[in-house]
């Protein structure tokens, strides 16, 4: 399909969704199709759909039942065709999203991946779209937010370090007013009031500027080992930060969070030092 075409096929979806939008809410709770465009052959709309970028495939889920259930299929043409626009090649070759089966949900954990835009200077995110790099700076303590935070529902998203941790290398939350930048070597997340964090390296928990106590809570703790994949866990309904490591559930580490908007984040001091966050949607329970 030319460019035109795409762009025709674009403006006629469009207009059906805002049809469909006017046509109220309804329209999707009873199952109704939208004129003639509701009843095209899956087929066709999966092929028009593969255009798409995800604003207009979200408007389109909503436009009623047919279309809604031509786009549940996580891993159609419709999710793959978006991830390869999307997504760069190093990610989708390598184990990164590994944990993430389907195209829509390694689209998702890319919408929330680390930001090149709220981090420190000092640090920048690689062509793959989820692995920090630090710089060798001498004398800063570094680190970034995701690009999306949470004030409601709960979410799990992964962290693994791919260099030396150094003295400090912290994972956690911060809202958007806590620092992602500092002088000297220090546990930035956790440093004020605006951040929580679990320094890998002496397994202290820290908020506010003090030590919050040891986790995972046991006696002679393993140390965090270069390439070992972190599970964390937000849960804004409890207002609780957990974490897991491998398929072990190492606790409940924070609890009683603000009612605020939180971020995954992420500091480090070594230099060359690599982080990968990869978000992975609602936790799994059990």
């Amino acid at each position: 399909m030319s460019g035109a075409a795409a762009g025709g096929a674009s403006s006629c979806i469009g207009a059906a969704a805002a049809s469909g939008s006017a046509a109220g809410s309804s329209t999707v709770g009873t199952g109704g199709g939208v004129g003639v465009a509701g009843r095209l052959p899956s087929r066709v709309l999966e092929h028009i759909f593969s255009y798409l970028e995800l604003p207009d495939l979200m408007r389109c889920s909503l436009v009623c039942w047919h279309w809604n259930n031509c786009l549940a299929d996580e891993n159609s043409e419709v999710w793959r065709s978006l991830c390869s626009r999307s997504l760069s090649e190093e990610a989708m070759r390598s184990d990164i999203l590994c944990n993430l089966p389907t195209y829509k949900g390694k689209l998702k954990s890319y919408q929330h991946a680390l930001s090149s835009h709220d981090c420190s200077r000092n640090v920048y995110v690689k062509k793959n779209g989820f692995t920090l790099h630090r710089n060798p700076i001498a004398q800063s303590t570094d680190g970034a937010r995701g690009k999306i935070g949470f004030s409601e529902g709960r979410h799990a998203w992964e962290i693994w370090w791919e260099g030396p941790l150094g003295t400090v290398a912290v994972i956690g939350i911060a809202t958007k007013r806590a620092p992602m930048q500092c002088q000297g070597y220090v546990a930035l997340l956790g440093s004020d009031d605006q951040s929580w964090g679990w320094n890998l390296v002496d397994n202290n928990l820290l908020h506010n500027g003090e030590v919050n106590g040891n986790f995972p809570q046991c006696n002679n703790a393993p140390k965090y080992q270069i390439g070992e994949r972190i599970r964390v866990i937000l849960d804004m309904e409890d207002k609780t930060l957990a974490f897991e490591r491998g398929f072990e559930f190492l606790g409940v580490a924070f609890r009683g969070l603000p009612k605020a908007c939180l971020f995954p984040a992420v500091s480090a001091v070594y230099g060359n030092t690599e982080v990968t966050m990869v978000y992975l949607g609602k936790p799994l329970d059990g």
